[in-house]
């Protein structure tokens, strides 16, 4: 399989198919989150390839520890719910992002706006679906007053901020280190150590696949410039491992053993560690380097990428989201039949909050460009580099 070229892909093409691509990947996840690939096979007769019902079938509003939520059918998770409350966040600030930016839009966001939540199946607050490490948001900043910037110290580092920062590639296209700066200061509002880091070499990854021209090696060339400590040994390593596969059937178990001397949670998903999710500088979050890997595996294909990671279990609806968020921004076609599912059963209109970020992105740019002009014209006052037209 070789890499496809993604050259003439426009920019409203790439942030539609990251943020399509993240939801779908979100929503095939889901229902197989936090099993192995082993019992994924045997559940299913045979690996997953498409939408497929809740894993305790009508017993989902009862079964434990699912309930109450209705996981499968095309319903998106909290990693898609997250997302477009950060592309709702850039369509009222339409400027770059800080952890100010958060206190003062996401956390409201969350607390105080009724939406249709698709595994509640009912419209509810945000704040009744997500995860602890994401209430963790309300209750430091709204409930605690706590500094935005370091409110996400002593936080259970996990994938909480990583799994929703697409946006911030995708508004920094083409320049992952943008990406990776702003991310760092959103994501202090909400983790710190290696989540927080996952969330920058994310969205850098993001911002990387959007280039002209990008491949899934490249994406992880910009990744590796810029990741720091456990989490770029991780995708060094991973990725390295993830190289030598060209299916995600032989690639699963392989990943996981490359992966696991980073990661803090253990073999048994569902029963972390006593060292799990605690700061270090030796260790990775599992989600974005398996993500990475998959794409790798995949050569950027998306439908590939995708049913590698959802096969891979464990957090699989996050680093399903990631592999989709990845191989939509480089250019690969979401299944037209999977969102077309997933935005139907989830109530959600997929391609609307890709309009109204990919009109925020043009708009962020305008002023970049004329900030900097003001920056060149002054640097060269001062004595500085002359100004080129």
């Amino acid at each position: 399989m070789q890499p496809k070229p993604h050259q003439n892909t426009l920019l409203d093409e790439r942030i539609s198919g990251a943020l399509v691509g993240a939801a779908v990947g979100d929503a095939l996840g889901g229902p197989v989150e936090g099993y192995s690939p082993e019992q994924i096979l045997q559940r299913h007769g045979g690996r997953v390839h498409g939408i497929v019902g809740p894993w305790h079938g009508d017993d989902w509003r009862t079964a434990r520890p699912l309930a109450p939520y209705h996981k499968g059918d095309g319903h998106v998770t909290d990693d898609t719910l997250m997302t477009h409350a950060l592309v709702r966040v850039y369509t009222r600030v339409r400027d770059h992002l800080d952890a100010y930016a958060i206190a003062d839009h996401l956390v409201p966001d969350l607390m105080t706006e009724p939406r249709w939540i698709p595994e509640l199946e009912t419209e509810a607050l945000p704040l009744q679906r997500v995860f602890l490490a994401e209430k963790w948001l309300v209750t430091r900043i709204h409930y605690g007053h706590a500094d935005p910037r370091e409110a996400g110290t002593g936080n259970i580092v996990n994938c909480g901020a990583a799994m929703y920062m697409a946006p911030v590639g995708l508004v920094n296209a083409a320049d992952p280190r943008a990406a990776y700066a702003e991310a760092l200061d959103i994501a202090g509002a909400h983790q710190s150590s290696y989540g927080r880091e996952a969330a920058g070499v994310l969205a850098a990854a993001v911002a990387a696949a959007c280039t002209p021209g990008a491949t899934p090696d490249s994406v992880v060339s910009a990744c590796l410039s810029l990741a720091k400590d456990g989490t770029r040994a991780a995708i060094e390593r991973v990725c390295e491992e993830a190289s030598r596969h060209t299916d995600f059937e032989s690639a699963l178990r392989p990943l996981r053993e490359a992966i696991a001397p980073y990661d803090t949670v253990g073999p048994d998903y569902r029963a972390p560690s006593l060292g799990a999710r605690r700061p270090s500088r030796l260790h990775a979050i599992e989600e974005l380097p398996v993500a990475l890997g998959m794409v790798i595996v995949a050569r950027g294909d998306y439908r590939h990428a995708v049913l590698g990671a959802v096969n891979y279990g464990r957090d699989c609806d996050s680093i399903a989201t990631m592999a989709g968020a990845l191989a939509g921004a480089l250019g690969s076609p979401v299944p037209e039949d999977w969102a077309k599912t997933v935005a139907e059963a989830s109530r959600l209109d997929l391609w609307e909050p890709a309009t109204a970020l990919t009109a925020v992105a043009r708009e962020i740019f305008a002023r970049d460009v004329a900030r900097r002009r003001v920056h060149e014209q002054a640097f060269a006052s001062l004595g500085g580099l002359e100004c080129s037209d």
